[in-house]
């Protein structure tokens, strides 16, 4: 039977007065949501460029979020009384 779902993902980027970047995930999936958090640091001898920083923040922020998300994806494959299996990203056991 085909399955179809929509989940929405909300990602908020702030910079704090000691000029770290952060970023706050959340992805909701009607059923649960999860929260995920990233941050930057500008190191002093390197340019000043917002956009490396944000995209820094944003995507350990969602780095996070996949990791809780595949955590809760194995919990529930042992809830279901099914065998742990190793992870594999881009077909490579983790």
């Amino acid at each position: 039977m085909p399955h179809t779902a929509e989940w929405k993902v909300r990602l908020h980027l702030f910079e704090d007065d000691e000029g770290t970047t952060k970023a706050h995930v959340v992805l909701d999936t009607g059923i649960m949501a999860l929260t995920g958090q990233g941050t930057a640091h500008c190191h002093p001898a390197d340019a000043n460029v917002p956009e490396i920083g944000d995209e820094l923040a944003a995507g350990r922020a969602m780095n996070n979020l996949a990791q809780q998300l595949l955590n809760a994806a194995e919990r529930d494959i042992e809830g279901v009384g099914s065998p742990r299996t190793t992870r594999q990203v881009a077909g490579w056991p983790t």
